[in-house]
Order: structure tokens, then C-alpha cells, then sequence
């Protein structure tokens, strides 16, 4: 038979638990923001580079897209660097981002489809990550 851990233990395995899913929300937004900056640069340099599709019902300029991703992808580094300082607004703000990422990313899927999936599914792990993981710089138990 184990002994029961003490409250202490389980407080201090939960805090690193939080502190682990903080680190992988910072790591995973900061590789989506720096992939969706060089989508960006790759919208506004040179349009050629993504499909075109006819009668899709979101249709819009790939140019204007480019600037979108550039945009959204810089702030996405900026906030996860703020995670990494285990700072709250950044917790609010990873998630909001990330959120936008993946309406950006689902709007401009018929461009190029499997890089907006994958860009999705970083964006949803950012988001599962931040919202799972207690705040760990709090004074409350965990």
C-alpha cells in the first residue's frame, strides 16, 4: 500500500502541471504567430503562391489576407511572450488571438487548405492549454 500524498505535494504537482501547459501555450502561440507572419509576408510579396478558388463564398483579396496574417501573427508572438512572463492579460489574450487565428485560418482555408488545418489545431491547442491550466502565479491553492 502508498501512502496518501500530503496536500502539499499534490498543490506543488498541480502547480507544475500549470506552469507546463503555460510554457506549451507560449511555445505553441509563438510558432503559430511566427508561421502566420511568414504566411503573411507570403500574401503580400507574392500572390501566386496560394490557390485560388472559384464561387467560395468568403471571397477576398489575398493581399488584404496577407496583412491580416502578418498583423494577427505579430501579436500572437508579442502575447506569447507575455506567457512566457506568466503574465494574466497574456492568458486573456492567448486566448482571444488564438481565437482569431482560427477564424482567419478557417476564412482563408480555400487558399491553402492544409496549412489553415494545421494552423487551426495549433491554435485550438493554444487555446485548450490556456484555459485548462489554473493561473500560476495566484496565491490560492490550486
Amino acid at each position: 500500500m502508498t501512502a496518501p500524498r500530503s496536500t502539499t505535494q499534490a498543490r506543488t504537482t498541480k502547480q507544475q502541471w500549470a506552469v507546463g501547459l503555460t510554457a506549451f501555450a507560449a511555445v505553441m502561440l509563438m510558432i503559430a504567430g511566427v508561421l502566420d507572419v511568414f504566411r503573411g509576408i507570403m500574401g503580400i510579396a507574392q500572390d501566386d503562391v496560394f490557390l485560388t478558388t472559384r464561387n467560395y463564398v468568403f471571397r477576398f483579396d489575398l493581399t488584404g489576407w496577407g496583412w491580416a496574417h502578418l498583423v494577427l501573427g505579430a501579436l500572437a508572438v508579442i502575447v506569447s511572450l507575455g506567457l512566457f512572463a506568466t503574465a494574466t492579460w497574456a492568458r486573456v489574450a492567448g486566448v482571444a488571438i488564438a481565437a482569431l487565428l482560427i477564424i482567419s485560418n478557417f476564412l482563408s482555408m480555400p487558399y491553402y487548405p492544409v496549412w489553415s488545418i494545421v494552423m487551426v489545431a495549433f491554435s485550438g491547442f493554444v487555446i485548450w492549454a490556456l484555459c485548462v491550466s489554473p493561473r500560476t502565479g495566484s496565491s490560492e491553492p490550486v
